[in-house]
């Protein structure tokens, strides 16, 4: 069995994954805009060896028929939220091996100010950043706040394509990797090894020099996630990981299958995708206890959240809807894979899903033992590479899991005990031993 990679899944708000559950007693995220919050949630991280701190992040929040339901803002659902760059960079000094990963947008965000920005923390951190490249699932009221006209799904997507070729222009040709000399006696930089960019594309044009030198990684290590066929075709292009939801093994294999035959089409190794599915879990010292601790958890939410919540990804208003209608009638140019993952339900199972555990994995409740059994029957049977952890109450359920479930995947030898791996993000999550991309993948084209 592999050597499993493991991250911590977060957000810079009270909530996570479009659930609503920030009253439990145990819950501390509604500190998540003090400082002290996200260095004791990284500590706990590096003193765990996770891989990394995964920070999510949305410019839109949710509206009803283009009204914000009050219920969004007396639950705190989406709003307020902190930069994720910002609480990253803010934990560089309090980490020395950790990952960091934030999620940027290709529909708001211009290329080259982002490209700076990233290739700055990659500098600053000794090669440990990625980036979750989202086209903006909270597209219709993030375009509203920039004064931007809506962008349809899969132009988005053809959109996210224009943005990677420029970005990789600046990380992998500004730049080469020896232009930097510093030599007091002769040059600081070598100019032959200094070149201008150009990019005219379909959606993004530039022309000039990289505001930044080549950082330890370049590009940063590239996450994305998406189930819709235009999501599977970037991330089999592009991606390093790929998330996939929640689910059975078959349906995790044949998730796994389709990015990694995707992968391949691109003409790179199925194996460069490295494949991590969401995971949650409930621990209880028995089964019983455990299911008692889920049963308190939901209870700490207001059902009346879910629809503002699940309309927050999607644009959809299921209460419109009768229970028994089938989700394959609905239709949205935001969030596809929150529509997709639904096929063959009603919008009253889809309600009543929703409110278990939102856009996150449903729980896995059990003893530890039960947890770690499921972790790797997941892993084995669907070829995973990972998981990505999603915690239900912050910090408690991360604590909990690193205590109890963590030990017992070391001693089966299926998750590390130091990093071992390399200095950089990429070397640890892919084992290639090199801080750069590979020579297969479509940026390292745009080397000199």
């Amino acid at each position: 069995m592999k050597n499993l990679k493991i991250g911590l899944f977060e957000n810079a708000q009270t909530n996570a994954s479009g659930t609503a559950t920030w009253r439990h007693p145990d819950s501390r995220r509604h500190l998540f805009d003090t400082l002290g919050y996200w260095r004791e949630l990284a500590a706990i991280c590096e003193d765990a060896k996770l891989d990394f701190l995964f920070l999510a992040d949305a410019w839109g929040w949710s509206e009803i028929d283009g009204t914000r339901p009050p219920i969004a803002t007396e639950e705190t659902l989406d709003l307020p939220r902190l930069d994720p760059v910002v609480v990253a960079s803010a934990l560089l000094s309090t980490t020395t091996n950790l990952g960091l990963v934030m999620t940027g947008s290709v529909l708001v965000e211009p290329p080259y100010a982002f490209a700076r920005r990233m290739a700055t923390l990659d500098q600053l951190s000794g090669g440990r950043i990625g980036w979750n490249v989202v086209t903006t699932g909270t597209a219709d009221t993030a375009v509203k706040a920039f004064g931007m006209d809506m962008v349809a799904h899969d132009d988005r997507y053809r959109m996210a394509e224009d943005f990677l070729d420029l970005v990789y222009k600046y990380w992998e040709g500004a730049w080469e990797p020896d232009a930097l000399e510093k030599d007091k006696d002769g040059r600081f930089a070598d100019p032959a090894k200094v070149h201008l960019v150009s990019h005219e594309g379909p959606f993004f044009r530039s022309h000039g020099y990289g505001n930044t030198a080549r950082s330890p990684q370049g590009t940063p290590v590239l996450f994305q996630a998406g189930a819709s066929p235009a999501g599977r075709r970037v991330g089999g292009r592009h991606g390093e990981c790929m998330f996939v939801g929640s689910g059975s093994v078959a349906q995790l294999a044949g998730h796994t299958a389709s990015i990694r035959e995707e992968a391949v089409k691109a003409g790179r190794r199925a194996d460069e995708v490295k494949v991590m599915s969401a995971f949650s879990c409930v621990v209880g010292a028995t089964t019983s206890d455990a299911e008692r601790r889920y049963q308190r958890i939901l209870d700490a939410q207001r059902p009346e959240v879910t629809v503002a919540s699940y309309a927050m990804f999607t644009g959809l208003d299921l209460s419109s809807y009768a229970p028994d209608t089938p989700m394959t009638e609905l239709s949205t140019e935001m969030s596809q894979t929150q529509v997709a993952r639904f096929a063959g339900k009603t919008v009253g199972d889809v309600l009543a899903d929703w409110h278990t555990h939102g856009v996150g994995a449903r729980p896995v409740v059990g003893t530890p033992e039960e947890i770690a059994d499921e972790i790797c029957a997941l892993a084995e049977g669907a070829d995973l590479d990972g998981f990505l952890l999603s915690p239900a109450v912050q910090p408690a359920s991360t604590t909990e899991f690193v205590e109890s479930v963590l030990p017992i995947l070391r001693a089966r030898g299926v998750f590390r005990g130091e990093y071992t791996e390399g200095e950089s993000l990429r070397e640890r999550l892919t084992g290639s031993g090199d801080p750069a991309l590979p020579a297969s993948h479509p940026a390292a084209r745009y080397r000199h």
